[in-house]
């Protein structure tokens, strides 16, 4: 993103492509896929990554987005930052079990690990995630894209 303008353009990007089952082209459009980032500038690098979104921009700006995106069906909650924002309080007590329990999530909302180059060693941990998870994602992203 910071070297091209282009959210998701990036091998986290790739990942996350993969995960939907959607291309590029598909990912971009932009009458069929909205993207909100959590924070709308970058944080800055800490020790274990990038630093967590500034806590004023979710709020100055996610209600301005949603109110002009009428026919929104599905809402990927990407990392921990997005699931602890948009799940109920005491949904889960972490992003992995908030991504075990994506069948409980709320109508519409589908949380999801980053899918940062870190991903990997948490999918070999946790391989429900692309056994079961993974299959019924790309199933109903399919459906709406369609």
């Amino acid at each position: 993103m910071h070297a091209s303008g282009i959210g998701w353009d990036d091998d986290s990007g790739d990942r996350l492509r993969g995960w939907l089952g959607i291309d590029k082209t598909m990912f971009y459009d932009i009458s069929r896929v909205a993207q909100m980032p959590s924070g709308f500038c970058y944080p800055g690098k800490g020790d274990g990554g990038d630093l967590p979104p500034r806590p004023e921009c979710a709020p100055k700006w996610h209600a301005r987005m949603l109110a002009g995106l009428p026919q929104v069906r599905m809402t990927l909650l990407v990392g921990m930052h997005a699931q602890k924002r948009y799940l109920p309080k005491g949904f889960a007590p972490n992003m992995t079990e908030a991504v075990r329990r994506w069948r409980e999530a709320p109508a519409g909302l589908f949380p999801l690990p980053h899918p940062a180059w870190r991903s990997r060693l948490w999918m070999a941990r946790n391989p429900w995630f692309e056994a079961e998870v993974l299959p019924e994602l790309r199933a109903r992203v399919a459906r709406l894209v369609d």
